[in-house]
């Protein structure tokens, strides 16, 4: 059972390094917990369970310091770490239907495009023009044109 938890951490440390997914790294400590059991030659349903709890505390010790790290080199390039609808905060994209004073038009940013509104703007906001994402309520965006 013991080359059986060596290749499996193999396999998953090329999959990490690959991937760069850390959970992988963690099931591959999970394995050197298993691997230890094996040594010491517990059943093989143990080594099983050993693996799942080295795997969980692993992730739960390697987690919170790679998160930290992530987003500390996001700062330091100047990406967003937003994700899902914050990630659109702040970006630029184009009305592809206008925009009435008090009504909905759509805009699209980077191919997907979003019902949008644009409140306090007392024309029409043109088909073609570039609007800014200030804020969203639910999956419609709020956005506010930019001077052309």
């Amino acid at each position: 059972m013991i080359t059986a938890w060596i290749i499996a951490a193999a396999v998953l440390l090329v999959f990490e390094l690959l991937t760069q997914s850390v959970w992988a790294l963690c099931v591959a400590i999970g394995c050197v917990g298993g691997i230890v059991a094996a040594l010491l030659g517990i059943a093989p349903v143990w080594q099983y369970v050993a693996v799942g709890i080295v795997s969980v505390a692993a992730l739960f010790i390697i987690m919170p310091p790679v998160k930290r790290w992530l987003r500390r080199r996001a700062d330091a390039q100047g990406i967003s770490a937003r994700t899902g609808m914050d990630a659109l905060l702040g970006r630029r994209g184009i009305v592809t239907h206008e925009i009435k004073p008090g009504g909905m038009g759509r805009v699209r940013i980077d191919g997907d495009s979003w019902q949008a509104v644009a409140p306090g703007v007392d024309t029409v906001v043109p088909r073609g023009s570039e609007a800014i994402v200030t804020s969203y309520d639910s999956i419609i965006i709020t956005v506010t044109p930019l001077k052309s």
